[in-house]
C-alpha cells in the first residue's frame, strides 16, 4: 500500500515540478543559479557593449554590400562598353 502511494505522490510531483521550473520564479532561480543579474537590470554591462558592437558591425556590413553591389553594377557596365563600344542598342 505505501509503495503505491510513493508512486502517486511522484508522478503528481513531476507536473507540479514542471510547471515551478517554467515560471517566473523558476526561471528568477536559474538566473540566479547562472550568476545572472537581478531581473529587470538587463544585461550586463560588457554584454550591452558587445551588443552595440554587433549592432555597429552588422549596420556596416549592410553598407559594404549595397557599395559592393553598385561597384558590380558599374564594373559591368564599363565591361559592355569595352567590349564593343560602337554597338548601340536596339531601339524598340
Amino acid at each position: 500500500m505505501w509503495v503505491l502511494a510513493i508512486i502517486l505522490i511522484v508522478a503528481l510531483m513531476i507536473p507540479v515540478a514542471a510547471i515551478l521550473v517554467d515560471s517566473p520564479l523558476g526561471r528568477s532561480v536559474a538566473r540566479r543559479l547562472e550568476g545572472g543579474t537581478a531581473p529587470g537590470a538587463g544585461p550586463a554591462p560588457e554584454l550591452r557593449d558587445l551588443q552595440r558592437k554587433v549592432e555597429a558591425l552588422e549596420t556596416e556590413i549592410e553598407d559594404l554590400n549595397r557599395s559592393l553591389a553598385g561597384m558590380r553594377d558599374e564594373v559591368q557596365f564599363v565591361q559592355r562598353l569595352l567590349e564593343d563600344p560602337h554597338r548601340k542598342k536596339p531601339t524598340s
